[in-house]
């Protein structure tokens, strides 16, 4: 294998979220999120934006697949919409719901696209926030009643799930930071809630393991993952970078690696960790950024930015080897089952010139770049079977609303204009052909 091919058999695909793209959120019975009420809080969300509309990829899937498929992409990666599926969390499922997740696989398998089902990319019914939510045990048991669901009517023709993404998000900015919804800011609850996402996991595990339809598939989570340095070797920083990457990283990886946490949760039950450290199939890694640490003024770690480092619109720096050695690392410190890079991307401030192209020369840098030292961290030994970049298209990003554009396709959200982007046509290529090109051009 050449230094620019990858393995035979990658898999090169794009990644949403339901919250992100879909919008209909009154459509065909789909309940509350917690997105929607997070959205109608004053100050909450950029510019006062909601997930309304966002990409109304409810209704135009099969032409964003469409799409998809032409650039030369050939997995995509979604997630299911909890309350589209159950409203109110538990009980009776909506039809509706599961019956547009089936169209939307289909219309994948029709173009020879391979869908990898998310089952929780943090959209939780409002109902059971109402009681509780992810600090409350009770609905760990909810999810795997609503990933037996999904599975029941999925399984024969989606063989790629993926129980949770970032449970450290849902954890950590929902009931930690309160900067996502919920928007609750309580260590004691962000605690539980970490025990109970993981729960939810293997449970969820349990579950499609045993599903009717489970010869064949593939089941994995998706954890996000940056390498973690001192900004200086004192020993206050070198302790607070210790600190942020135990509660930011192995607080994740540990339960589900090695059947253990590295400090004590309350709520862990006889069982709990057996569950949770189930065998899987693959691991999804989400790589943004490395992150830089200093001990801050209350002794808590502190991120910052490194000197002389470009950066994103996000303001998050651009290091493409901290994809290599976030990889290698983890090859080193656990028993690492295959790998799927499950979202990479960049949001810069893309517009559309005069005669309507979009051209976004940062973003084929940056995703060159982190290629590149992906193709290196493989070229070491670490097994990644695909990559998945973050993201499709320009959408609702989160607290920062449609201010910030991730999309290799451009999304003129007052028309729903779709117009792929260079770095579409560039990343295209790089599917079509296997392999990098001899640098960042499109030629």
């Amino acid at each position: 294998m050449s230094d620019a091919r990858f393995p035979d058999g990658f898999v090169w695909g794009a990644a949403t979220a339901a919250y992100q793209v879909e919008g209909a959120v009154d459509a065909d019975g789909r309940g509350q999120s917690i997105w929607d009420t997070f959205c109608r809080v004053p100050g909450a969300i950029a510019g006062g934006d909601t997930g309304d509309v966002a990409c109304d990829h409810y209704n135009r899937y099969a032409e964003d697949l469409e799409l998809m498929a032409d650039l030369g992409l050939g997995a995509y990666r979604f997630s299911v919409a909890w309350p589209r599926v159950q409203p109110d969390g538990a009980g009776a499922v909506n039809q509706k719901g599961l019956d547009h997740y089936r169209r939307v696989v289909e219309e994948c398998l029709a173009r020879d696209v391979v869908p990898y089902v998310t089952l929780y990319h943090w959209d939780l019914p409002q109902a059971l926030q109402d009681k509780g939510g992810w600090p409350a045990r009770d609905t760990a048991y909810r999810f795997a009643d609503y990933s037996a669901a999904v599975h029941d009517a999925l399984g024969d023709v989606a063989k790629h799930w993926i129980t949770l993404n970032e449970p450290k998000v849902s954890s950590h900015a929902g009931y930690g930071s309160g900067i996502h919804a919920p928007g609750i800011k309580d260590s004691v609850l962000r605690d539980r809630a970490v025990h109970h996402l993981m729960l939810a996991h293997g449970l969820s595990l349990e579950v499609l393991r045993g599903g009717r339809h489970a010869a064949g598939q593939q089941v994995g989570i998706t954890l996000d993952v940056s390498p973690v340095a001192p900004v200086t070797d004192s020993p206050a920083d070198v302790d607070a970078a210790r600190r942020l990457d135990v509660d930011s990283h192995v607080l994740f990886l540990d339960p589900v690696l090695r059947g253990s946490y590295p400090i004590a949760l309350d709520g862990v039950q006889d069982g709990d960790l057996a569950l949770i450290s189930a065998p899987i199939d693959f691991l999804g890694i989400n790589y943004y950024r490395r992150i830089l640490v200093q001990e801050g003024r209350t002794g808590e770690p502190e991120t910052v930015l490194p000197d002389g480092v470009p950066v994103t619109s996000v303001n998050w720096p651009v290091q493409p080897d901290g994809l290599r050695e976030v990889l290698v690392d983890l090859k080193t410190a656990y028993d690492l089952p295959p790998v799927y890079i499950t979202e990479n991307g960049a949001a810069y401030d893309d517009a559309p010139a005069a005669d309507g192209t979009v051209d976004d020369p940062q973003r084929v840098e940056y995703l060159h770049g982190h290629l590149a030292a992906l193709r290196t961290a493989i070229a070491a030994g670490v097994d990644v079977r695909g990559y998945f970049v973050w993201t499709l298209l320009d959408n609702f990003e989160w607290a920062e609303g449609y201010a910030k554009r991730f999309g290799i396709v451009h999304v003129d959200f007052a028309t729903q204009t779709r117009t792929p982007k260079t770095s579409a046509g560039w990343l295209g290529q790089v599917a079509r052909a296997n392999a990098l090109p001899p640098d960042g051009n499109t030629a």
